[in-house]
């Protein structure tokens, strides 16, 4: 990964003379692939080339502090050397990475656990605020480079960011998401285009609820850090009515359970008022000395924020959620598009 950068990094300072863009085009890229390649196998190739250069372009200071800058001393060689012999010094990479790994680390420096299969995936993200936040979640949470991928393409970014003030959205770019309050645990939209059910009319909450049953891990995944799994189909009874919670979990951060009912069809006001039921309940009858209060969360296709804002009221809102899911994964545009109707609809 080291020898990728400083590839990349040699690419743009001495072949390009630090410009971003090369006058010289793609044709004598291709004859720097076709020597390396020569030389030392298919991992030079003309893709892996230009890939090395963004490396370098997107993460400048990747080997910064002391140990970067022993690195950088050991390719201080004359100019008329050829890229090939530069790469023929590089010295081991297994033996660098975890020369970075304290607690001065930075998002954009180098980290043992950010493998190149992660900073491909990071190398795709433009924003830089967006990739740093993805650098520290991926660290955090230990991501494989597919669970990164999957949280990139689901704008996990910019779903938890569209709530955030200029503040919040630093504090993720600087030390990802932090779990404080209830609010910060849930997501909206939230994406579950894993379980492959097609938009239609036809479904129906069964079904729904098997397939999260059937695709848990992921849906773990999407749900976030500190959800654990302890039932489906609860049953409480109330002076002989019976009543079924669809999911149940726990939240290890937050120290309480977590209530999840699933709606194939737009929010009602009914199904608030069965949520409130349902977290009343647990409050009173499984509640337990040390837990927190509990929370309840609906998942359905549509809502009006507007609704569920003054029939919640301040408190209720502070334990009841609503989030609409989604069954693909949803576009930039989208997002923006969603967000400006639950401003209109909430002013």
């Amino acid at each position: 990964m080291v020898a990728n950068w400083l590839v990349g990094r040699e690419l743009v300072e001495e072949e390009q003379q630090g410009r971003r863009k090369a006058r010289y085009g793609e044709d004598l890229l291709r004859t720097i692939a076709d020597r390396l390649q020569t030389s030392f196998g298919g991992g030079y190739s003309h893709t892996n080339l230009k890939l090395f250069r963004q490396f370098y372009q997107m993460y400048p200071q990747l080997l910064d502090g002391s140990i970067g800058h022993t690195l950088r001393d050991q390719f201080q060689i004359d100019e008329q050397d050829s890229i090939r012999n530069k790469v023929a010094s590089l010295p081991d990479r297994s033996a660098i990475g975890h020369t970075a790994c304290d607690q001065s680390w930075l998002p954009g420096l180098l980290h043992p656990n950010l493998a190149w299969s992660l900073y491909r995936q990071l190398l795709k993200v433009a924003s830089p605020d967006a990739r740093a936040f993805y650098e520290i979640e991926a660290i955090k949470n230990n991501w494989s480079a597919r669970e990164l991928e999957r949280q990139i393409n689901s704008l996990l970014f910019e779903r938890l960011a569209k709530s955030k003030d200029k503040t919040g959205l630093m504090k993720l770019a600087t030390t990802g998401q932090e779990i404080t309050a209830p609010a910060d645990i849930f997501k909206d939209p939230v994406i579950i285009e894993f379980l492959g059910l097609p938009e239609s009319h036809r479904l129906v909450e069964s079904d729904l609820e098997q397939a999260l049953i059937n695709n848990l891990q992921a849906f773990l995944l999407e749900l976030g850090k500190g959800f654990a799994f302890i039932s489906r189909q609860e049953r409480i009874t109330l002076d002989g009515d019976h009543f079924y919670i669809d999911l149940v979990f726990y939240h290890t951060v937050l120290k309480c359970f977590v209530l999840i009912d699933l709606k194939v069809g737009k929010l009602t006001h009914g199904d608030l008022g069965q949520m409130q039921i349902y977290a009343n309940y647990f409050d009173h009858e499984r509640r337990t000395e040390g837990d927190a209060p509990t929370l309840g969360l609906i998942l359905c296709t549509d809502k009006n924020d507007a609704v569920v804002k003054y029939l919640l009221g301040p408190d209720q809102s502070k334990k009841i959620f609503t989030s609409r899911y989604k069954l693909h994964l949803p576009s930039e545009a989208e997002l923006a598009s969603e967000l400006k109707r639950e401003l209109k609809e909430l002013r």
